[in-house]
């Protein structure tokens, strides 16, 4: 029998001739070295674009979890690359330590967060691999290879963002802030008022972001802010149950858009706001159970509400099916060679379409509209984009290009996936061709 393999949202899949969970880095290596080719490296299998598919070999990194070792002077701690950010968030807070921002899933393991830019929301917040401090990796040829921000800076820059690529991420130091607590707060407000006042309301905040529900004509917005306070309780989730109305609501009134449209801002209209106070680990990740597939690009931070309001217009004319709210957040500018935040303030914009149903027509018109903006597409998520294109996004692109080589020189990570999207020809190793 064959190995199967599939993401999350189950639109991604892989028959390799290996799947393997090494235990530590030296049977990492090993299997670097004599495993079938291409080796691709898979977290949690939270990316809905073919990074892990391969034909060779799949190596998981569940058994490389937990932390190693930390420092509680300079709030920094040492973790294992398969560690999920889940188990994470309660070995910081144990130590006294918080991440010091997160995104609203946290499933993903560590080094596929770090690998494929992963991030929150906030004008002065980078995403995770702005914390590295120090990497440790196996290279294409087993060996291992240890990185330090002091002395390897530019190496941390190349290979901070790296698509599983330019080497396995083992383990990573991470610069951490003492534990704190959050204010959150969300209400509902007219999306013409929040696209109005898009620069003012997202850089008020610490944390700041807002979903679009289709139809509505409403933005949910969200602030957290750092709070002294003692905690308050946090309130049900009431996402799915919001997902689940929404998606019944378009299979009820197809034919009826306009009423459709009537009870979904009627129903938005009247969300209860919430206030409430708790540690950050109980404030940023939602529970997500619905399976979708998703697109999101990283614009220019003043190009977001143009951009959004294309892209509401594009769906409510074109695409009734989609129930999904629009998600968009901020993030600050990094020095990361392959970072979608590469020396420009962002405005994020995610799409998403529920995974029982085919998301490509929804993205394929959606792209040019985020391209138009200048944007750069999230790794993880689906985008249309080869080397060609990339290249004009990535001023250090040749640079990171000729460390990937360095790394791997005999191409052990490319498959035709990455191949194609770094401009590379297929290593002889490459089984899928």
């Amino acid at each position: 029998m064959s190995n199967r393999w599939s993401n999350w949202s189950g639109i991604v899949t892989a028959e390799p001739r290996l799947i393997a969970s090494p235990a530590d880095a030296g049977e990492l290596g090993d299997l670097v070295r004599t495993a079938p080719g291409p080796i691709r490296v898979v977290g949690a299998g939270h990316s809905f674009t073919p990074l892990v598919k391969s034909k060779g070999t799949i190596l998981s990194l569940e058994k490389l979890e937990g932390l190693v070792s930390h420092d509680a002077e300079k709030h920094q701690a040492r973790v294992r690359a398969g560690t999920r950010l889940g188990p994470l968030m309660h070995m910081l807070q144990g130590i006294g330590q918080g991440l010091p921002n997160m995104g609203d899933i946290d499933r993903q393991a560590i080094g596929g967060a770090l690998g494929t830019a992963t991030h929150g929301s906030g004008p002065t917040l980078g995403a995770y691999h702005t914390q590295l401090e120090t990497v440790r990796i196996v290279d294409g040829l087993g060996k291992l290879r240890d990185f330090k921000r002091a002395g390897d800076q530019e190496m941390i820059h190349a290979i901070g963002v790296a698509l599983g690529a330019f080497g396995v991420m083992t383990e990573v130091t991470l610069n951490n802030i003492p534990t704190y607590r959050l204010r959150r707060r969300k209400w509902v407000l007219p999306i013409t008022e929040m696209l109005r006042e898009f620069e003012t309301m997202m850089a008020a905040h610490r944390s700041a972001e807002f979903y679009y529900i289709p139809f509505s004509g409403y933005a949910q917005f969200i602030a957290s802010d750092l709070s002294d306070a003692a905690p308050t309780p946090r309130p049900p989730e009431a996402d799915e149950a919001g997902l689940r109305t929404l998606r019944r609501l378009r299979a009820a009134l197809a034919r009826l858009p306009s009423l459709r449209g009537r009870l979904i801002r009627s129903a938005v209209a009247k969300f209860p706001a919430e206030d409430y106070v708790q540690d950050w680990l109980n404030v940023y990740a939602s529970d997500r159970q619905t399976k979708f597939n998703e697109m999101e690009y990283h614009l220019p931070f003043e190009e977001g509400p143009k951009a959004l309001a294309e892209i509401i217009e594009l769906t409510e004319k074109h695409f009734p099916e989609v129930y999904f709210p629009m998600e968009v957040r901020t993030v600050a500018p990094d020095e990361f060679w392959l970072s979608p935040f590469y020396r420009r303030p962002t405005c994020s914009i995610a799409i998403h379409h529920d995974a029982a149903n085919d998301p490509l027509p929804f993205m394929r018109a959606a792209e040019p509209i985020f391209r138009k903006y200048g944007g750069r597409p999230h790794w993880g998520k689906m985008h249309s984009l080869k080397a060609a294109d990339l290249k004009k996004l990535y001023p250090r692109w040749d640079d990171a290009m000729a460390v990937r080589r360095d790394i791997d020189p005999q191409n052990r990570f490319l498959s035709s996936y990455m191949a194609g999207l770094f401009g590379i020809e297929p290593s002889p190793f490459d089984n899928e061709r």
